[in-house]
């Protein structure tokens, strides 16, 4: 059994195996995938593992998958702060390469599963969509500050965004459709007052864990439920840290919303305001109380009751 560590580049790919102390590197292209893959079926592979990039490691786990390949791809941050923790502190492709196949062979970090292709395109799309609202906003900003001049340049390109962003619902909503498991999730998550497309959307992409986890776990992989700071005698303030940064930016808008809309949300928040905390804490403790809502809906598969 071996572990193998590749460092991934837009142009090149860098391939170490632990066990063996080998490294060679590919073009990151589909031939050079092609002659990486067949190298590999010499050895039998306990995991094959890549940092995220954004884009650049696509292509590489799609053709491992296909080989059923046992695939992660890891956080940058974990495989840095096990560099840290082992003092290697250069950094270069073919160092990288072998970290990360030394930090797979120590810590085994567990295989990410395969993505169908349809939820691969709704990721997108919802990533897509969310580039889409931030320029729509930048746009809305000017509006504000551009003056009379740049007005009907501003709303025009406003214009364009709203109906680029309503194409990309429609897709999002036809794809959403063919995920039958989603179809049940996205009746349950909707039910719930402030909960809108938007949000359903981005759980379903960014947080298929939901309805899987308790509430405490659901909330501390969301990045709201406070870390204790705690040591000897010494009792600091707990703070939320980490998470799905993504998520928790979407959950803090539809939090917002249910302050005004949804009776339990609202109640919560008003108790925790009356009790003195600061108006963020009471926010962010109602964003841990809205998911764990939601977790628990998705999970005894219930709607909303009140």
């Amino acid at each position: 059994m071996v572990n193998i560590g590749v460092d991934v580049g837009k142009a090149s790919l860098d391939i170490a195996i632990h066990e063996k102390g080998l490294h060679w590197q590919e073009d990151n292209t589909i031939e050079g995938i092609g002659r990486l893959l067949k190298r590999l079926s010499h050895y039998q592979v306990e995991r094959l593992v890549m940092e995220a990039t954004g884009r650049y490691e696509f292509e590489l786990a799609q053709a491992a998958y296909n080989k059923g390949l046992p695939v992660c791809i890891a956080k940058p941050l974990s495989v840095r702060r096990y560099a840290g923790a082992v003092e290697q502190l250069a950094k270069t492709d073919k160092i990288d390469a072998a970290i990360i196949a030394e930090y797979a062979a120590v810590v085994k970090p567990r295989a990410t599963p395969q993505k169908s292709k349809n939820l691969i395109a709704i990721k997108n799309l919802v990533v897509r969509r969310r580039q889409l609202v931030n320029l729509r906003t930048q746009e809305m900003n000017r509006l504000k500050i551009m003056g009379k001049t740049f007005e009907v340049s501003c709303r025009r390109m406003i214009r364009a965004l709203d109906a680029e962003i309503e194409r990309m619902e429609k897709r999002l909503s036809t794809h959403v459709e063919q995920q039958a498991e989603w179809t049940e999730k996205h009746t349950l998550l909707t039910s719930a007052p402030g909960v809108g497309n938007t949000l359903v959307y981005t759980l379903l992409a960014d947080l298929p864990e939901l309805g899987t986890l308790n509430n405490r776990e659901i909330g501390a992989l969301v990045g709201v439920a406070p870390i204790n700071r705690d040591s000897g005698k010494l009792r600091r303030k707990r703070r939320v840290q980490g998470g799905r940064a993504t998520i928790r930016t979407v959950l803090y808008m539809a939090t917002l919303s249910a302050l005004q809309c949804n009776p339990v949300i609202k109640a919560f928040y008003r108790k925790l305001v009356a009790q003195g905390k600061h108006k963020k804490v009471a926010i962010t403790a109602c964003m841990r109380k809205f998911i764990t809502i939601l977790n628990t809906m998705v999970k005894n598969k219930t709607q909303w009751a009140y």
